[in-house]
């Protein structure tokens, strides 16, 4: 697995930045800091509850965005970056954090979600293993990257949905295609992988596939619910996906394992 580069640096500086700042400018000072901070996704063991209540921003724009993307950020949950615009990496996070917490997962900052933020004292978290390794939670349809045992980032997925389905073979036209939706549990190992852009599955575009259970990928979608939509394969947002290549976490033969 490739060093984290950038990526992993120091969250409890950022946040240090911004309780400073918030010190001497309040709430708004912060947002602007937060604009300006790196992007980042390692979080540290404990943290304290946000000392001003967040705002339900919903999904608008603004400085209030900002606060609430640094304390996702803060939390473990990858967002692209920390800039105000409530994009779809910052929709994705929200989504990922609700369905960590237990709350139905909209992607909007309501009040119940601001709160839970900011009460928020602990980062989010795999299950516990050794070494480095991508989990991914189909019960609550979260992907964990994990490094030496600690985890280091969050994000939403959508895998199978356990149906079956018949659909037209997109690359044989006239023949169908018949299976279950199924995302295996086990432990796997990433076993190929196509980097350039989006390519044209039997059953549709995927982008920047890495598979690791036969034709079972991680793979970049222009749709990823919070909730089973795929026929087997771990759906990530484009970002998302991009991120992983980037950083990766998901080289040949890394580990991958589904509970």
């Amino acid at each position: 697995m490739k060093p984290f580069r950038h990526i992993l640096s120091a969250k409890c500086v950022v946040g240090m930045l911004a309780y400073s700042v918030l010190g001497v400018a309040g709430v708004t000072g912060v947002a602007q800091a937060a604009k300006s901070a790196p992007v980042v996704v390692s979080a540290p063991r404990e943290l304290a509850p946000y000392p001003f209540a967040l705002v339900a921003v919903g999904q608008k724009d603004g400085n209030d965005t900002a606060v609430i993307q640094l304390r996702l950020s803060d939390l473990g949950f990858w967002v692209k970056s920390v800039n105000g615009k409530f994009d779809l990496t910052t929709k994705q996070a929200v989504m990922a954090y609700q369905n960590y917490v237990g709350i139905t997962a909209t992607g909007s900052v309501d009040v119940k979600t601001a709160a839970a933020l900011a009460m928020a004292q602990f980062p989010a978290a795999g299950q516990a293993s050794r070494g480095d390794v991508v989990q991914v939670d189909k019960k609550r349809q979260l992907a964990f990257v994990m490094r030496e045992g600690i985890t280091v980032m969050a994000l939403n997925v959508s895998i199978g949905n356990d149906k079956p389905y018949e659909e037209p073979d997109a690359n044989s036209p006239g023949e169908m295609i018949k299976g279950v939706a199924l995302t295996r549990e086990g432990k796997f190992h990433v076993q190929r992988r196509r980097t350039e852009g989006w390519w044209e599955g039997d059953m549709g575009p995927i982008y920047r596939p890495i598979y690791f259970d036969g034709g079972i990928a991680f793979h970049g979608s222009a749709v990823v619910p919070a909730y089973p939509a795929s026929h087997g394969c771990i759906r990530v947002s484009v970002p998302a996906m991009d991120m992983l290549w980037e950083t990766g976490v998901l080289e040949f033969d890394a580990r991958v394992w589904v509970y």
